[in-house]
């Protein structure tokens, strides 16, 4: 019975948010920063490369708590920066490693994920760890839903790990709609476990259908590459030279 009833509330759930997608129509989330120039999206495997030709034409996008490496490469602050709702008041080892790291840090644009709660209660978190940017933006799933339904063609409803890109896929999704000419990934690759901020291992979610959005990325010829040379190998995504 217990599980007749969890598949009809999956069924009722699904229908809920492909009716409420059909109707809603929505848009993908505009940047707020001209990406111009070639776009580094940095994640936070713990391997990362700073990418061949680096130079101030770039714009860097860091995901949670990968600042942590853009500032190692000497970057200030990052001119994006994507977060998932629950590193702002989560309790599980990764939220708070991803506090600790941005704690006292900046951002030029903050985009937060899936929060609900409300702008003043999202301002007041982000100040309680000291986190500061100059514009803050709200995603919520089906701005998310259109990106990927856009750019890649699938129609998710978001229902489980296996249906959902990463956040480092997700900028790269952004960046590709918002008209970047190049975009590299530094820091994502679907085949790791841990994060470059702590050293739990924890494991990564999403690997299938981060690979597979890759996968249809190269397959329509958009200009998606890796500054991770392991991740070329592995992957088959292009190794980024410092040209398109």
């Amino acid at each position: 019975m217990g599980g007749n009833r969890v598949s009809f509330s999956e069924t009722k759930q699904r229908l809920y948010r492909r009716i409420k997608y059909k109707l809603t129509r929505p848009r993908p989330p505009a940047s707020v920063v001209p990406l111009d120039g070639p776009v580094l999206v940095v994640g936070s495997a713990p391997v990362s490369h700073l990418p061949a030709g680096f130079d101030g034409s770039y714009r860097v996008v860091t995901i949670n708590g990968a600042q942590t490496v853009t500032q190692r490469w000497g970057i200030e602050a990052p001119d994006i920066t994507f977060m998932m709702f629950n590193q702002i008041r989560g309790t599980n080892t990764n939220a708070v490693e991803v506090r600790r790291v941005l704690a006292g840090q900046r951002t030029g644009a903050l985009y937060m994920l899936l929060w609900r709660d409300g702008l003043p209660s999202l301002v007041g978190g982000l100040k309680a760890f000291d986190y500061r940017y100059d514009t803050l933006e709200i995603v919520d799933r089906y701005q998310r839903m259109a990106l990927l339904d856009r750019v890649c063609g699938f129609k998710s409803d978001e229902l489980d790990a296996e249906s959902k890109c990463s956040n480092g896929i997700n900028a790269a999704l952004f960046s590709l709609y918002n008209g970047a000419p190049a975009v590299i990934l530094s820091g994502i690759n679907p085949q790791s476990t841990g994060h470059v901020y702590n050293q739990e291992n924890l494991a990564r979610f999403h690997r299938d259908m981060d690979q597979k959005v890759l996968q249809t990325l190269r397959d329509r010829n958009y200009p998606v590459f890796t500054a991770d040379p392991g991740v070329a190998e592995s992957s088959g995504l292009p190794l980024w030279t410092g040209r398109a």
